[in-house]
């Protein structure tokens, strides 16, 4: 099966590398978007301790999840010629963590510019469950992306053999 492979290849040097790289970029953006809704340390003061280990815990699964999905997408498309679709659920992972659990104040600021006007109470548990459904959503989507690789179809040119016969 694809998948295997595409598991096994990101072994190679370059893959490994360029996992790294995705894994600290997701990361710093998990990370800045917990800084930016409220900060570990108010979290700390208001949560508690565990909680703000959940919430690293969960930011190194998620940034982990989410640099594996970019490899194998990468790889799928060196194998394959075309990207997986499951990809792009980490982004939009991403994006609904810009937009709910992370810099409520900025979301409020952009969405009353655009005139949509709305009174946001505080967020639970210092926006844990939106990064639940993030997390749900970046899972949802390796899980999309390893079922297209182990059904993959390759394209096959039947031109030049109609033209022989």
């Amino acid at each position: 099966m694809m998948f295997s492979l595409a598991f096994s290849m990101q072994k190679e040097r370059r893959y490994v590398i360029q996992g790294s790289i995705f894994f600290v970029v997701f990361l710093v953006i998990y990370g800045l978007l917990d800084y930016l809704n409220v900060g570990y340390g108010k979290m700390l003061e208001t949560y508690g301790l565990a909680l703000v280990v959940f919430n690293i815990v969960l930011n190194v699964i998620m940034a982990g999840l989410s640099a594996m999905m970019m490899n194998l997408s990468t790889i799928f498309f060196r194998l394959n010629s075309k990207e997986g679709k499951g990809t792009f659920m980490s982004v939009f992972a991403m994006l609904f963590g810009m937009m709910t659990y992370g810099c409520t104040p900025c979301v409020i600021a952009f969405f009353a510019t655009v005139g949509i006007t709305f009174s946001v109470a505080v967020l639970p548990l210092a926006g844990l469950p939106y990064k639940l459904v993030s997390l749900l959503l970046i899972a949802a989507g390796f899980l999309w992306l390893r079922y297209e690789m182990n059904h993959a179809r390759c394209r096959i040119d039947t031109t030049s053999e109609n033209k022989k016969s």
